[in-house]
């Protein structure tokens, strides 16, 4: 008799739990840095990013996506993008904007164009940075959010490490998904050499 093989989900896990250790070392320090990821993205790299959008409309968020926010929630602002440095993906970020976060003084966010959230929220002043909660995960080819990103990025590998957060900006929600590529690594390794 075949033994099928353990399809263990990918669960988000909060990382205020010690389970950092979960993750391979080098993806530790990036899963559990509280700073912007594209300003240490450009330190490390020494190169600015570039900023692909893929996704920037309204539209339903992921059920667990709506869990996190602890609120009912429908349709978002979804932003999906791609950061790359010299033509290499490094990062997919999935930013959910409620329209309640994204009215009056925030309508900003709106507006991005091709600069990274992250830098934005990281450039205003007055505690944008602080975050409620932050998870992190082993993402797998059955869970949603992977399903989602590999229709607007086919080379998405079968398994790879992300985090997300849940800022609070000006006292709105705004959930953060960084999804962390192979890429960044091999860069971050040959840089080394």
């Amino acid at each position: 008799m075949l033994q099928q093989k353990s399809r263990s989900p990918s669960i988000w896990k909060n990382t205020n739990r010690g389970v950092l250790q979960s993750a391979p070392r080098f993806w530790q320090t990036w899963l559990a840095d509280t700073g912007s990821l594209t300003a240490k993205l450009e330190q490390q790299l020494n190169h600015k990013l570039s900023v692909q959008v893929l996704v920037d409309r309204n539209q339903n968020v992921l059920k667990n996506e709506r869990h996190f926010f602890k609120r009912p929630l429908r349709r978002c602002r979804v932003r999906e993008v791609l950061l790359s440095a010299d033509q290499t993906p490094l990062v997919l970020a999935r930013s959910i904007i409620p329209v309640s976060s994204a009215s009056g003084s925030n309508q900003f966010v709106l507006k991005l164009g091709r600069r990274p959230l992250g830098a934005v929220l990281f450039a205003r002043k007055k505690g944008k940075k602080h975050y409620n909660e932050r998870e992190m995960i082993c993402l797998k080819q059955s869970h949603p959010l992977w399903q989602s990103c590999k229709k607007k990025y086919p080379l998405l590998p079968n398994k790879l490490w992300a985090r997300r957060t849940l800022y609070q900006l000006k006292n709105h929600p705004l959930l953060v998904n960084e999804i962390f590529l192979p890429t960044l690594e091999a860069k971050l390794k040959e840089l080394e050499r």
